[in-house]
């Protein structure tokens, strides 16, 4: 059983509040499976999964109201629903996106508690005719990030806290931990963070199952394309393909024509957002400056593409790459799955990443926004980690004022003025925290 950290936000959820709850995200990262576990604190739990039930379906959209939803559900799936200890979860919802409009008066009527999910929600439900402002919260989930992944690998919690501490503190980690947290880190750019590929290399340690888990997983995401997808597919299916390569290019930019020399933005955009919202694909937009905010200054012309996970990268790439990952082979450029890890890190710990490029200053490879503040993040695989001429440009430029910038890498925690030097396994305590004032009241005395 996978510790995951979405089980306490999902616990948490609902001692909070009686609105039903979506939970979003790709394919196999775990949503049924943490959806299941939560299931178990109910005395009653009823799950309705619309591909193995489509009488529900119809059902549902020819329902007159929540009660009569709720007599269908009890005839059809024979369980108790049990007043206030009863936990539904509508699976595959893509299928019947009339149970998420529905949903308002179930939660309105209030005897049970409802939990919804499904595949490719991004893509599915975007059009919703009218969704439950209101009555439903939306969590989106995403692969185990690294510390998750070491958790479950078995790192004690103790450890992990003295890690924190060090980052926090801004202190060297002891040798002996640090030359270990290296060794993990490799492993997980190469088992990933997908569940399937986690647990078997926790059962086996075996490299082999985890590529076919992560094979079986490409070859899945490949399959909605073609079914999802039947207008764009021959696009989205050659863009999903070029991901490696073209983060294994100079640049890491995502190049239109290596698709076709004719290739436009305005004709590909589609193509580019439907990985996005399947969940598959993470893209790294462009800013013209780093000042706050990011969001004013992004260009939706140039942009970097990656993997959902990491593991699914260095599977698409040579065979027999893995076990030279792990070993830290020096003839092997780590620069495309290093940046491929940080991406992940940071997408899931709720940063939207973006990258910097200009001729005059040159490129960093990411840029966050983290307590009202931008962060400068050079990501760093070799021994000439300190050289980092574009950052030093930022640094110094006087109209960005820019506190302080981290260059991840393979070395141990050290700070050089506004520079700090993380090992790349600290990217994992990178997290976003919401300081701004919560209340504010203006003193209207003076207009009295």
């Amino acid at each position: 059983m996978l510790k995951r950290k979405i089980d306490k936000r999902i616990q948490d959820f609902y001692k909070e509040t009686s609105k039903a709850l979506l939970i979003t995200g790709a394919r196999q990262i775990g949503k049924t499976y943490s959806i299941r576990q939560f299931g178990t604190h109910f005395k009653s739990f009823i799950e309705v999964n619309f591909v193995e039930m489509p009488q529900a379906i119809e059902a549902i959209r020819t329902a007159g109201s929540s009660k009569d939803i709720l007599l269908r559900l009890s005839a059809l799936t024979g369980a108790p629903l049990i007043k206030n200890e009863t936990l539904i979860f509508f699976d595959e919802v893509q299928l019947c996106p009339e149970i998420v409009t529905a949903i308002k008066f179930l939660v309105d009527e209030g005897s049970y508690r409802y939990i919804l999910s499904g595949s490719l929600l991004g893509v599915e439900l975007k059009d919703l005719r009218s969704e439950p402002v209101g009555y439903m919260g939306i969590m989106e989930m995403f692969p185990l990030d690294f510390e998750e992944f070491i958790t479950n690998i078995g790192v004690k919690e103790t450890v992990i806290n003295t890690l924190r501490k060090s980052w926090e503190e801004l202190r060297a980690v002891d040798s002996i931990i640090h030359r270990k947290m290296m060794e993990l880190f490799r492993l997980y750019l190469v088992v990933g963070g997908m569940p399937a590929a986690v647990s078997s290399y926790v059962e086996t340690n075996n490299l082999q199952n985890v590529l076919l888990a992560q094979q079986d997983i490409l070859q899945l995401y490949k399959r909605d394309i073609t079914q999802y997808a039947p207008n764009n597919k021959l696009h989205i299916e050659e863009i999903f393909n070029l991901i490696p390569p073209e983060l294994n290019s100079a640049n890491k930019r995502f190049i239109l024509k290596s698709l076709h020399d004719k290739a436009r933005m305005r004709n590909m955009e589609n193509s580019f957002l439907w990985l996005q919202r399947a969940g598959v694909a993470l893209p790294v937009y462009n800013v013209e400056e780093p000042k706050m905010p990011l969001l004013l200054a992004r260009s939706r012309n140039l942009f970097k593409l990656f993997q959902n996970d990491v593991g699914l990268l260095a599977a698409q790439y040579a065979e027999g790459i893995q076990l030279r990952i792990i070993q830290g082979e020096a003839d092997i450029n780590f620069g495309s799955v290093y940046e491929n890890a940080v991406a992940q890190e940071l997408v899931a710990h709720g940063f939207t990443p973006c990258y910097f490029n200009s001729k005059k200053r040159g490129e960093l490879d990411f840029i966050i926004e983290q307590n009202g503040k931008v962060l400068p993040i050079e990501v760093k695989s070799g021994k000439d980690y300190t050289v980092h001429r574009a950052l030093a440009n930022i640094m110094e430029c006087s109209e960005y004022d820019l506190p302080k910038a981290i260059i991840f890498n393979n070395n141990n925690l050290r700070q050089e003025g506004k520079l700090i030097y993380a090992p790349i396994y600290m990217v994992m305590f990178l997290e976003r925290r919401n300081d701004a004032p919560t209340c504010y009241k203006i003193d209207l005395s003076e207009l009295s």
